[in-house]
């Protein structure tokens, strides 16, 4: 089969472009912007990739359109397979149709720590000899990819609640069908897509009721928003981690791990933060549903990698250090920093962030922004592209922030700030113009001329 591919550069389109091609099939695809990791790993893989949507690809007459969540009403291409009535199909429904019957899928769910948790999952069910595939949305440094196909019966997925496509309003995670699901968190997140948090739960709510009585649901007991969705309908298993699930860590050093009130050992993880032994407990609770021991999953995490941008080191230049995070929510701002805090000290934390994604871009969170950035000693943030006022919004923070409508200006101050010793965490959930290589490499000048 030839498939093409619209949006092929996102990482879940590109991750399910790589299962296509594992799997046997012909792949193509197009974005509005080929570019790299992505675009490297597919023309590596010998996938053909087209520069922009125009109606001309039509030619390339494949078996079945892919169609991504980015494309909309009025893009040429579509428009075109529309106008022929060509068969297309959404990736989330493809995926399901052609790469999970037969597995058991290891769905991993919530509004934070979906990549880093299914990456966990992934490392623990290799270390214990299961081999599975998974699709992931990052590349988890253990493997260098953010997918892959065995012939092995289990597959992890990261279970996104973001809506399916133009044509299918349904959060992605409903095509899955998990046997283990993991539900680590819930609050209210993708502005562009729901009305309220009362939404994002009816959408949870529904993946439930898509599980059979011998499923397994891995619960965050902290989470008041997950009790409400139990609380509609529940016809699976549950076991809860946290609070007073059956699954515990310590909140101090040595950080041991308990099932039932039992020492299982201690969870020895190079990642920091609260948050993160989170979720490397719900990897520990779901890898255990299919056989893994507990002592074997944290034998694996103690060697675990990590994932590109999460507390991502990305150079160090006359002692100052540029972190790289994906953290785009206040949520995870706040534990971000906690966790970086954790790691160095009274080291001072320069705070760098572009409210980029929609929920951010439209306020809908603004007012949780200033409490979520209070740990860092400085707060840099970019106001280009959001319309509301992030100096109004910031200011209980006092002199340690600054605004900035533009990049260079931006850059040019943490430089004049940051000194030998100082993090720099760069946080945002797109490339943001470049700016920890900017960074570096005027830090670099600036020693040099010094």
């Amino acid at each position: 089969m030839h498939i093409h591919i619209l949006g092929i550069c996102g990482t879940f389109m590109g991750g399910l472009a790589q299962l296509a091609l594992a799997s046997g099939h012909r792949v193509s695809g197009c974005d509005a912007n080929v570019y790299p990791p992505m675009s490297d790993q597919l023309a590596t893989a010998g996938v053909r990739l087209v520069e922009g949507y125009d109606a001309g690809q039509i030619a390339l007459a494949p078996d079945v359109w892919v169609i991504g969540n980015v494309v909309t009403r009025g893009n040429p291409l579509m428009e075109a397979i529309l106008d022929r009535g060509l068969p297309f199909v959404s990736g989330p429904q493809w995926l399901a149709d052609h790469i999970l019957p037969g597995k058991h899928v290891l769905g991993v769910a919530g509004t934070h720590g979906k990549t880093t948790t299914s990456a966990m999952l992934t490392s623990i069910l290799e270390h214990a000899g299961l081999a599975p595939g998974f699709l992931v949305g990052g590349v988890p440094t253990d493997f260098g990819v953010s997918a892959r196909l065995t012939s092995a019966r289990h597959f992890v997925i990261e279970a996104d609640e973001y809506d399916t496509a133009f044509f299918d309003k349904r959060s992605k995670f409903l095509h899955y069908r998990p046997r283990t699901a993991i539900l680590n968190n819930l609050e209210f997140d993708h502005a562009d897509i729901f009305a309220d948090l009362a939404a994002i739960e009816t959408q949870f709510h529904h993946l439930v009721r898509t599980l059979p009585s011998s499923a397994r649901l891995l619960v965050n007991a902290d989470n008041v928003a997950l009790e409400r969705v139990l609380a509609r309908g529940c016809w699976s298993e549950v076991e809860r981690f946290g609070g007073g699930g059956l699954w515990q860590v310590d909140a101090a050093p040595p950080y041991t791990v308990s099932q039932a009130g039992r020492n299982v050992g201690p969870l020895d993880l190079a990642l920091p933060g609260m948050h993160n032994r989170m979720n490397a407990l719900a990897a520990i609770a779901a890898a255990h549903h299919v056989g893994v021991e507990a002592v074997t999953a944290l034998s694996a995490l103690a060697s675990f990698g990590g994932v590109k941008r999460r507390l991502e080191v990305r150079g160090t230049v006359a002692g100052v250090t540029v972190v790289d995070d994906f953290a785009h929510h206040p949520t995870a701002i706040r534990e971000t920093i906690a966790g970086l805090r954790s790691r160095v000290g009274t080291a001072r934390i320069l705070a760098v962030l572009e409210p980029r994604s929609n929920t951010m871009k439209q306020g809908a969170v603004k007012a949780q922004l200033a409490g979520s950035l209070a740990g860092a000693d400085r707060v840099y943030c970019y106001a280009g592209g959001v319309n509301w006022n992030v100096a109004e919004a910031l200011a209980a923070l006092g002199d340690r922030v600054a605004t900035h409508q533009q990049l260079p200006s931006l850059v040019d101050d943490v430089l004049a700030a940051a000194h030998a010793g100082d993090h720099v965490l760069v946080m945002s959930n797109g490339g943001f113009g470049g700016i920890h290589d900017l960074l570096l490499q005027r830090l670099a000048l600036k020693a040099a001329a010094a």
